[in-house]
């Protein structure tokens, strides 16, 4: 078994999505770590509905192609088409971040992925859930991998959110 962490998005009915994806971990890894739930502007996206954004971490010994097929169908059962625009509205977004220490292109997945470190909506939760763990890559901490960062104009901010009747992020 190995801690696996995935990147979750949604900006079409949010609240909605977010839960069902939560659902599906938890009814299918079992215990989740959750981070707090930001909401973010679009990064390079033309429609300008915001994000709710966070990470979620678990354990597992499945392959990284077998997490990464469960991740598309998750997406598709929730309403995604295969043949949208990368820039597009999102009903579910579900990344893998990263599977134990794999380094590498692994069942045609790059891990870790270049997102952790290009983006605020995914270093940020990835940092406060996990901030004491290394990058696989660089070796660094999550937080201060998050101490250095320069969001630029990427803007987030956690918001109120309550999954399966307990409270998982509160707004700042």
């Amino acid at each position: 078994m190995v801690q696996v962490t995935v990147s979750i998005g949604s900006n079409i009915e949010r609240d909605h999505h977010v839960d069902a994806c939560l659902d599906a971990l938890a009814n299918t890894f079992g215990k989740l770590e959750i981070s707090r739930v930001f909401e973010s502007e679009p990064v390079g996206f033309e429609d300008g509905r915001n994000f709710y954004n966070l990470v979620a971490a678990f354990e597992s010994d499945w392959s990284v192609g077998e997490l990464q097929a469960w991740c598309k169908r998750l997406e598709f059962a929730n309403g995604r088409s295969k043949g949208s625009p990368k820039f597009s509205p999102r009903t579910l977004d579900i990344d893998l971040l990263t599977v134990g220490e794999r380094v590498g292109e692994h069942d045609g997945v790059a891990l870790p992925r270049d997102e952790i470190t290009h983006h605020a909506f995914v270093l940020k939760p990835l940092a406060e859930l996990l901030p004491e763990v290394k990058h696989p890559q660089s070796g660094e901490t999550y937080a201060a991998l998050w101490d250095g960062f320069e969001p630029g104009d990427q803007r987030l901010w956690a918001v109120d959110f309550t999954w399966a009747g307990r409270v998982i992020s509160q707004a700042d």
